[in-house]
């Protein structure tokens, strides 16, 4: 990749530092009794939100049935007496009704809550906070953190509220100026259109890469932007990248480059250790099986 590289997928993870952490006056010291009193706010917090999705009964879907619909822009915010056409009756197919009852039975059938599980989640999440905020946080900045844990817990002082904000603010000018390069110099490439419109593949997963002469990547589309879920890259000239973990993991950026006897494909993927694919092929086939 020359712009949407790991580095600036990484940038685009830290425009937004200071979300979710709030001022706490005593973040200035390091004080156990302030982290646990903390810890368990928030371990609380979390156990009664998931207890409380556990707990959705999926009958309230079968509510929907029947209900009348008015169209979006036929909508009145004045008042104004909305005719029979611009409604509809909302029926409930029979597969989503079997869907439902489906839920429905799981519901019912159900374990107790885990509680206990949730916790040791919680526990986890907060130890991954605890050492990401190490990763991504500037070591002038960290070397004034009182208490990484209650900073990972989302606490801090004041003033390192307002150094979050400025570095949130300063990466994401740098991250949309990469963007823009990455626009122009793709708007400047001699792709034909029918292959550009075609590359939606971000949040597809790999199911399948054959090697060879003919490249054939197969993508899970649920989830994606498209409904095409084959691409063959032919008469592969040179395979200049090729990471471990492809199989498997999500597409997300890609690049394309006019070449002599074709194209030079860059893929960014996201998974283990974020791998690559750069290869040079002379066309491109996106289809739908």
């Amino acid at each position: 990749m020359k712009y949407l590289t790991k580095e600036w997928y990484e940038l685009c993870q830290w425009t937004g530092l200071h979300f979710g952490m709030r001022v706490h006056k005593s973040a200035y010291v390091r004080d156990e009794a302030l982290y646990l009193r903390l810890y368990k706010r928030k371990e609380k917090e979390l156990v009664r939100q998931r207890r409380g999705i556990y707990d959705v009964d999926p009958r309230f879907m079968l509510e929907q049935d029947g209900v009348q619909l008015v169209a979006l822009d036929k909508w009145s915010l004045d008042g104004d007496e909305i005719s029979e056409e611009d409604t509809m009756v909302y029926h409930i197919s029979s597969e989503e009704r079997d869907r439902i009852q489906q839920l429905i039975a799981a519901y019912d059938a159900r374990p107790p809550f885990d509680e206990v599980k949730c916790k040791e989640e919680f526990s986890e999440i907060q130890e991954w906070g605890y050492k990401e905020a190490f990763h991504k946080l500037p070591d002038e900045l960290s070397s004034r953190i009182a208490d990484m844990r209650v900073f990972a817990l989302g606490y801090c002082t004041r003033e390192v509220l307002r150094e979050l904000k400025q570095l949130s603010k300063e990466n994401k000018k740098r991250m949309m100026l990469v963007m823009d390069e990455y626009g122009q110099a793709q708007q400047a490439e001699n792709i034909p259109e029918h292959i550009r419109s075609q590359f939606r593949f971000h949040d597809c997963r790999v199911t399948e890469l054959t090697s060879g002469k003919q490249i054939v990547m197969r993508l899970d589309t649920q989830g994606g932007f498209t409904n095409s879920n084959k691409v063959t890259f032919d008469a592969v000239d040179e395979i200049i990248r090729q990471d471990e973990h492809i199989l498997g993991s999500y597409w997300i950026y890609n690049e394309l480059y006019r070449t002599d006897c074709g194209y030079e494909v860059h893929i960014l993927f996201s998974g283990e250790g974020m791998p690559e694919l750069i290869i040079r092929c002379a066309d491109i086939v996106v289809e739908q099986e």
